[in-house]
């Protein structure tokens, strides 16, 4: 299986700088998708093997979440724990017969780290959603969560401590994720490699210069690291300024 999340920021915009060809190239069984900033009816993708399913933000132009999958998964939910809707688009969690899917888009807690609290309340609110959903079956946790976890994933650690992304609190949210049966997929693989970034400005050279933040992931139970086979981050990908993450794995995630 082949599994991409990609931060397109704006995807009618990404859909002009070649996505359709990146999304056609790569032939991914699953393929996720935050931060649309669209509306039902306003975009028509030529992607007709693929299920299609969209959580859009109340807002217009802003956040929200998509998924396309090849199979069909066995139920869809647009919300965590009893509520199946949240207004700003962001997650969806697929059942498959074999495994959970939550593709997210994490809430930023903003320059000033005046949605810090909200951002906390989120993270714990997905948490338990995630502990529950892992009590039933294997959970694949993607998306753009919006937090570098270590030292190692971004370039400038020693300057952003404390900064929004890179707070002691939204680091330890991540931590205590990882401690409850959970793991990072790209690590997994490539512990101690650093410039593995996901993320960068948009002002000039920062990317050529490879200046970035790691802040996009797959994270899977523990109990299915033995089914994966690679955790890849595709840099020269241009289209956003995000690039896709791919998880591949064994035929059959148990």
């Amino acid at each position: 299986m082949k599994l991409v999340s990609w931060n397109v920021n704006g995807l009618r915009a990404c859909v002009r700088k070649g996505f359709l060809d990146y999304f056609h190239d790569i032939d991914a069984d699953i393929f996720c998708l935050q931060e649309i900033k669209l509306q039902e009816g306003q975009i028509d993708l030529e992607i007709n093997d693929y299920h299609q399913y969209w959580n859009y933000a109340v807002r217009k132009g802003y956040s929200g979440t998509a998924v396309f999958t090849k199979e069909k998964p066995l139920s869809v939910q647009y919300g965590v724990g009893k509520d199946d809707s949240e207004e700003e688009g962001r997650i969806l969690t697929l059942e498959f017969e074999n495994f959970y899917l939550v593709n997210v888009y994490t809430p930023n807690s903003k320059r000033d780290l005046s949605r810090l609290g909200y951002r906390l309340q989120w993270e714990d609110e997905l948490y338990e959603h995630l502990k529950e959903l892992d009590a039933q079956k294997p959970v694949v946790y993607c998306g753009d969560l919006n937090v570098a976890h270590q030292e190692i994933d971004l370039k400038n650690d020693k300057t952003n401590h404390g900064n929004s992304g890179f707070t002691v609190e939204e680091r330890s949210k991540m931590s205590r994720l990882l401690d409850a049966g959970f793991t990072d997929t790209l690590r997994h693989f490539y512990p101690d490699t650093d410039g593995l970034y996901t993320w960068w400005s948009y002002m000039k050279t920062i990317r050529e210069r490879n200046i970035g933040w790691r802040i996009d992931y797959f994270i899977v139970s523990d109990r299915l690291v033995e089914s994966l086979i690679d955790s890849r981050i595709h840099a020269k990908v241009m289209g956003s300024d995000h690039c896709p993450i791919l998880l591949e794995t064994k035929d059959q995630l148990k």
